[in-house]
């Protein structure tokens, strides 16, 4: 998913050299409302583009979730990771962003763009999270970073960094982020597996054919109500 400013991103912030005869990832590559991919097979000429996504469609490879971009593809596989407008709908974004860390080659980049407080509700099927520009920073101190502002058309972080030499993780466990469900900064949501049984009914309700046509006032309510 992207919009006018993530291109924008992309055309103003990448270098050839980054791109030519490189391997690039995109995580949560399935067209909607825009791609960056044409772009950058058009004009950057990579070696190869693989598109992963939970669910198929267009620019959608291989049907992956993030959670297992590691074991999947192994580490360090590839030169370059795009996740435009992913980050908000994992749950568990420790897992993933180690996940992307880890597959990218030392000296390798990252492009990310994700949305902040103040972006509406969007399920695609869910909608966990919101970064500011200080939480990516903190998330990504173990990486270069080139590039990391605000979104100018919307609430939102844009993100460029590349991955060192001398690379070492580092521990995420303690920052919070702000919980599209729960409303507050908190650092984890708690499992819909260890719910009571009428919470997990709830939440499938939610993010169903049936949940995407009820107010998205509603949808948050009823989030916080099951998950408080």
């Amino acid at each position: 998913m992207c919009d006018v400013a993530v291109l924008e991103l992309f055309i103003d912030d990448t270098k050839l050299e980054e791109f030519k005869n490189k391997r690039v990832l995109e995580v949560g590559s399935k067209y909607v409302n825009g791609s960056v991919r044409p772009l950058i097979e058009k004009f950057f000429s990579p070696k190869e583009y693989i598109g992963v996504d939970v669910e198929s469609g267009k620019f959608v490879d291989l049907i992956l979730p993030a959670e297992k971009l590691l074991g999947y593809f192994g580490p360090e596989s590839f030169d370059v990771l795009i996740a435009t407008e992913l980050l908000e709908h994992v749950m568990d974004w420790r897992l993933v962003v180690n996940n992307m860390k880890m597959i990218v080659k030392r000296k390798g980049h990252i492009y990310i763009t994700t949305r902040s407080k103040g972006f509406l509700y969007h399920g695609f099927p869910y909608d966990f999270w919101r970064y500011e520009v200080d939480d990516i920073g903190r998330i990504f101190m173990d990486f270069e970073i080139i590039t990391l502002k605000k979104d100018h058309l919307s609430p939102g972080v844009f993100f460029k960094a590349r991955k060192p030499e001398n690379y070492v993780p580092a521990d995420l466990s303690d920052i919070p982020l702000y919980s599209m469900v729960l409303g507050r900064r908190v650092r984890d949501i708690p499992s819909v597996k260890n719910m009571p049984f009428t919470r997990t009914l709830t939440i499938r309700l939610l993010h169903s054919k049936a949940g995407s046509l009820m107010p998205r006032a509603l949808l948050v309510r009823l989030e916080r109500l099951c998950l408080c």
